[in-house]
């Protein structure tokens, strides 16, 4: 059930910001309209961060990692 609410609260974030902005921007665009709309429905976005990534156990460098967070401590901090 929390996963579904989760789902919606987020789908319905983003669908704000298209209907708000349409198509046409660059992603950042979107990504900081984004945060203000989760914000507005306090749902918590840490901004990107860079996680390792590997291939058989190597280290083939790294990529960045969005993660949201509930407030309500839902989720691996």
């Amino acid at each position: 059930m929390i996963h579904e609410q989760l789902t919606r609260r987020i789908i319905g974030c983003a669908m704000q910001v298209h209907k708000t902005l349409k198509s046409g921007f660059q992603e950042v665009v979107y990504q900081r309209a984004l945060a203000i709309e989760f914000r507005l429905h306090n749902l918590q976005l840490e901004s990107e961060q860079e996680m390792e990534i590997y291939y058989r156990d190597k280290s083939i460098g790294t990529a960045p990692r969005r993660l949201l967070r509930r407030k309500l401590g839902y989720g691996r901090n």
